[in-house]
């Protein structure tokens, strides 16, 4: 369209004189008219300025008009010319608001950006006073027991410092030529060559002797005959690190309790080794996060500073009810998910019965005094989740088995490493009943496991318990307590 433009007219001309020392401020109005579609659009700018002159003030203000030409009195033509104003004033807008997304794009990126920078920083100031005074007076660690987790903890304490010796009391001689000779665990890890300060023997007193640490990686249930064998070679004050995860079947004991009646010191100094971590994938140097727990909170910090590298996050803590607890537990409820793998029974099913197994954890590990930090954290769900879920897991594979219709006897004659869930479900129902905490899962497992129930009886029978259990909780009854609520 064709625009007439007027030239400036001064409303109220100032007086300019052209000076050096004259100063100006302007401020710029534009103020748009439109009567009707058929009539022009009147534009009028509006500048307003003031000036200083020698100590004087004076202002002005001046118009600019544009006069756009009539508009055509065509319908259509104006039709058409509406919807190319709307379309103009549909891109100014849409241009408007990605001009606005992308501001706030980026102020998330920054804000993004500075938190991860700050955690950074914090991290790093954390590592530069970090002690390592542990690991570098460390001279000898010894792991009790040659199966897969005890490998490759050994493997990976070996890995922290060449100058270290690390021993491995193992049992089968043709494993412990295997580990000196060859520098593989033939039996286990067949294809990952192991540190070459990593010795095997089977002589006890040779292993712990001048030992500053002890990995103990003996199945639960026959830790107390061998610790009872070579309790006169073990110092008093050696501390142990337990790798085991369980329940003494017949005493219901847990290895914070075993060890130091075995060697009969209660004062033996004793850590528990807990988390979400396959030996598999320790040897491979994967990304692990594990908990050490101990009442000794300086004990819990020393084995912190042996066992924490960039491969393995080591968190400590006091509670070691919970950490030991929550670890012998989990075996029982993975044995349970493998059987609803095995049956086909779906991921819903899955779902509702890891979850209600997890509150059964939490009943009976609360009532023994534990922490709910600590059930919800590595030890706790981190470690359930693992060994529910994921296929790596001995006890969620006999599971899978016993689902499929496999008899029990032919799976543990099959398998070369021990499921601690198999020896602890009896031990986890009768310390229920001394607490007086129903457990409809876990007790079917353990039923399952005698073979006293088959598992679509189990399943049977769990879908038609009543909505409500009563629950003795703080050592007050609560009724009705519904179970799909408490999870």
């Amino acid at each position: 369209m064709a625009a007439v433009v007027s030239e400036p007219k001064f409303l109220a001309p100032p007086i300019f004189t052209p000076n050096p020392h004259l100063q100006q401020s302007h401020i710029l109005h534009t103020l748009k008219f439109q009567t009707r579609p058929t009539k022009p659009t009147l534009f009028i700018s509006l500048s307003s300025f003031t000036s200083t002159q020698f100590g004087g003030l004076s202002s002005g203000l001046a118009a600019h008009t544009v006069d756009f030409a009539p508009a055509s009195d065509d319908p259509e033509k104006l039709e058409e010319e509406g919807m190319e104003r709307d379309n103009e004033n549909d891109v100014v807008a849409s241009s408007a608001a990605a001009v606005v997304e992308e501001k706030e794009s980026k102020d998330r990126r920054r804000a993004v950006r500075v938190a991860w920078e700050k955690l950074v920083r914090w991290s790093r100031s954390l590592r530069s006073k970090a002690r390592t005074d542990v690991l570098e007076r460390t001279k000898k660690v010894v792991v009790l027991g040659g199966g897969s987790f005890g490998t490759a903890m050994a493997a990976h304490v070996a890995g922290r410092k060449a100058e270290m010796e690390v021993n491995m009391l193992v049992r089968d001689a043709l494993v412990c030529q295997s580990i000196n000779e060859s520098h593989f665990n033939c039996k286990y890890f067949p294809n990952h060559k192991l540190p070459e300060n990593l010795i095997a023997t089977t002589d006890a007193k040779a292993a712990l002797q001048g030992s500053d640490f002890c990995l103990h990686a003996v199945p639960v249930q026959f830790t107390a005959a061998f610790l009872e064998s070579i309790a006169d070679c073990i110092d008093p004050g050696l501390p142990f690190i337990s790798l085991s995860k369980g329940l003494e079947l017949n005493t219901l004991r847990m290895m914070s309790q075993i060890i130091p009646q075995s060697l009969r010191n209660p004062r033996q100094p004793f850590v528990a080794l807990s988390g979400p971590s396959f030996a598999s994938e320790l040897m491979s140097k994967l990304p692990t996060a594990m908990v050490v727990a101990s009442r000794d909170k300086k004990l819990a910090n020393a084995v912190q500073q042996l066992l924490a590298s960039e491969q393995l996050r080591i968190n400590t803590s006091s509670d070691v009810t919970g950490v030991e607890i929550a670890g012998a537990l989990k075996n029982v409820l993975a044995i349970a998910a493998g059987i609803v793998e095995g049956m086909n029974l779906g991921n819903n099913s899955m779902a509702a019965l890891v979850a209600q197994g997890c509150s059964e954890i939490r009943w009976l590990a609360k009532k023994m005094g534990a922490k709910s930090a600590t059930l919800t954290g590595l030890s706790g769900t981190g470690d359930i989740m693992l060994t529910c879920f994921v296929n790596l897991s001995r006890n969620r594979t006999v599971g899978v088995r016993l689902g499929s219709g496999e008899k029990l006897e032919d799976i543990l004659s099959s398998m070369n490493q021990v499921a601690e869930g198999v020896g602890t479900a009896g031990a986890v129902i009768a310390l229920a009943q001394k607490y007086n905490v129903k457990m409809p899962v876990l007790t079917a497992v353990a039923r399952i496991i005698d073979n006293e129930l088959t598992p679509q009886k189990a399943v049977l029978e769990l879908m038609s318990l009543p909505q409500a259990l009563i629950m003795q909780e703080r050592g007050r009854s609560l009724s009705a307590r519904i179970i799909q609520e408490d999870t």
